[in-house]
């Protein structure tokens, strides 16, 4: 269909104005709020976060793409329940106690609603007990760290062990994220799955989610088989980012990987 196509197109564009236009003909027309989302919105941010993932487009193409999207979402938002559209899953997602940094944050967050998920964020300096508080008051199948520094990274694990002590444990999946993450912390902390970049980060959220999703589903088995994927998806992040090479500023590559995510899931 045309009007999804050029929904798509200004959308990858980043122009608000021509996507919501588009978006309001096409409701006009009768489409579906729902494939307006699906084939449209959706489309587009994939398109765009592919582009980001392969260094074709870069953090303000994402933002000025996601301010569009955004606007189109909010035209849909009053349609989509009544069309029965499906949730994706919901994350929960917010950089931990004691660190405000949130730029790497909110690119996650902007790729991970490109994806059709629900996505809620608490902002900055966010406790243990939040996070599991919003993720029991929303549902969520998998609640999203953030840290910049060193010195609050160690506020990851308080978040993991507070999940593994409460009716939580089994229910939801965790990711980290943020420049000073290395997969021997991870591992540490039971990671099973590593993400290059803040678009990888959404599919693998989107994948994760729709497995927590499946009933009868076994989340340690399920997650399990997403293993082999880590020796291969951290081999291709040392290729893009070798710790041992250096900006034209001098600061090691590895230190800019601020986007790059985590998956993990907590062993019942």
């Amino acid at each position: 269909m045309n009007i999804l196509n050029d929904i798509s197109s200004e959308l990858q564009q980043g122009c608000s104005p021509k996507v919501r236009s588009c978006v309001q003909q096409a409701l006009d027309e009768g489409v579906l709020a729902s494939e307006i989302l699906e084939k449209g919105l959706l489309d587009g941010m994939s398109i765009v976060g592919r582009k980001f993932k392969n260094n074709e487009v870069f953090v303000p193409e994402v933002l000025i793409a996601a301010r569009a999207m955004a606007m189109g979402t909010e035209l849909l938002r009053p349609q989509l329940g009544a069309d029965g559209a499906e949730k994706k899953g919901t994350v929960i997602i917010g950089t931990v106690k004691g660190d405000v940094h949130d730029i790497g944050k909110n690119i996650v967050r902007m790729m991970m609603e490109g994806k059709g998920l629900e996505v809620v964020d608490l902002g900055v300096d966010v406790s243990a007990e939040k996070f599991i508080e919003k993720a029991r008051e929303h549902e969520a199948q998998m609640i999203a760290c953030s840290a910049l520094l060193t010195t609050t990274m160690r506020e990851m694990r308080s978040v993991v062990k507070a999940v593994e002590a409460s009716e939580m444990k089994g229910k939801v999946k965790i990711m980290v994220g943020g420049a000073p993450i290395t997969r021997s912390f991870c591992e540490q902390i039971g990671a099973h799955c590593f993400a290059q970049d803040a678009a990888s980060a959404a599919d693998a959220a989107f994948e994760m989610c729709a497995i927590n999703a499946q009933e009868g589903t076994d989340p340690k088995c399920a997650v399990m088989g997403l293993v082999p994927c880590r020796d291969h998806c951290y081999n291709e992040h040392r290729k893009i980012y070798p710790v041992k090479t250096h900006t034209s500023i001098g600061i090691p590559s590895g230190c800019l990987c601020f986007l790059s995510f985590t998956v993990l899931s907590l062993r019942p």
